[in-house]
């Protein structure tokens, strides 16, 4: 086989983490051990080993090691709205993307909300068109795939929707899913906006995704803005995922409906 031997040594490895020879959790060979098994420099070994942490397959604890990564089949959300069917629009944490994973075959759990009053901040405030520093409704939720954590969201909406849809402000799960419950009382989304971010997790989002403290798995954000009949902005969330467990699609045009997922 042709190429550096590093990438040898690093093909070598990630056949033996792809059969199973080295499993999730186990540590890989130490430098010493890997420069012996492959003839090889420190240097070179090291490159395997950063071909095999870029490529998400092991991480780096300082001081431990380097260990094999859980492989963990990612779940592709449709971003955009089927205007036939109504599929799609995966929302992070709604009934849709729960439906999503049901017929993927995997399960999900949806913890509690936790509801707060809040001083809006500069970006949502942005999104939502109101002044900074207005009191807003914040509703805060996590997602669990197969008993991982999948992703969290925080959703923002403007206080005053509360006189027309109080359950807003319960700490109960909205079965329905928020849009829907709005749309019971006269407040319907017609549209909506994404923006999408590849970023570097911050600290609480490293504790709750379990990511390497390294930071060489990203995580996705997703900030979606919801508007009703009447173009004003009645919803805001934010959801962030882990890079390596999710992709996304945006249909445009006539897509066949069993290219839909």
């Amino acid at each position: 086989m042709s190429g550096p031997l590093y990438r040898k040594i690093a093909d070598d490895l990630r056949r033996k983490i792809e059969s199973g020879e080295l499993a999730h959790g186990v540590r890989l060979p130490t430098e010493d051990q890997l420069m012996d098994s492959y003839h090889a420099s420190r240097n070179t070994v090291r490159g395997a080993v950063r071909e095999l942490t870029t490529g998400g397959l092991a991480y780096t604890l300082h001081g431990k090691g380097t260990f094999v990564s859980e492989q963990v089949t990612p779940i592709v959300t449709t971003l955009t709205i089927d205007p036939n069917t109504g599929r799609g629009g995966g929302d992070g944490g709604g009934v849709v993307y729960t439906s999503l994973i049901a017929s993927s075959g995997r399960s999900s759990t949806i913890a509690e909300p936790r509801v707060e009053i809040s001083k809006v901040g500069p970006m949502a405030a942005r999104c939502l068109r109101i002044p900074q520093d207005t009191d807003v409704i914040v509703r805060h939720q996590e997602m669990y795939v197969d008993g991982l954590p999948w992703s969290q969201q925080v959703s923002y909406y403007p206080r005053s929707l509360a006189d027309r849809a109080p359950r807003l402000l319960d700490t109960d799960d909205i079965k329905e899913g928020a849009m829907a419950y709005l749309a019971e009382h006269g407040i319907r989304q017609v549209g909506y906006r994404d923006e999408i971010e590849w970023r570097f997790p911050n600290e609480s989002e490293i504790a709750y995704f379990d990511l390497p403290a390294d930071r060489h798995i990203q995580v996705v954000e997703v900030r979606r803005s919801a508007f009703d009949q009447y173009r004003t902005p009645v919803r805001l969330s934010v959801t962030v995922y882990r890079a390596d467990r999710n992709q996304f699609a945006i249909n445009v045009g006539d897509v066949p409906l069993s290219d839909l997922r």
